[in-house]
């Protein structure tokens, strides 16, 4: 079992839906956050002053999965997520150590689906 991470440019989370959905991945929780990667940030104009925002608004994705989905699922964010210009984002893949369903009480890949 595995745990996705993603994090992505917010107009390209419903890209990265219809290829999840495509390739039956199912299960996702979708936050909003703030950072940045090698870009910094973003310099604006506001009122002839040079101003510097240095967190973005981003969308964090995590999705659980079993072994059998991982390969698929990255495909998927990565077809759907790219631009090919910076501040992309980025895919983190973690180990799974447990998963319990509340409603059943299934544990381990059962648990996912």
């Amino acid at each position: 079992m595995k745990l996705v991470i993603a994090i992505i440019q917010p107009h390209k989370l419903e890209d990265v839906k219809k290829e999840l959905y495509q390739e039956e991945v199912n299960l996702l929780t979708v936050s909003e956050v703030l950072g940045h990667g090698r870009q910094k940030g973003v310099t604006e104009v506001y009122r002839g002053i040079k101003e510097t925002g240095n967190l973005l608004r981003k969308i964090q994705l995590e999705i659980a999965v079993n072994d059998n989905f991982l390969e698929r699922t990255l495909k998927a964010i990565t077809k759907g997520a790219r631009t090919g210009e910076t501040g992309d984002g980025k895919i983190f893949v973690l180990d799974l150590g447990e998963c319990v369903r509340i409603r059943t009480g299934e544990t381990g890949p059962e648990a996912i689906g």
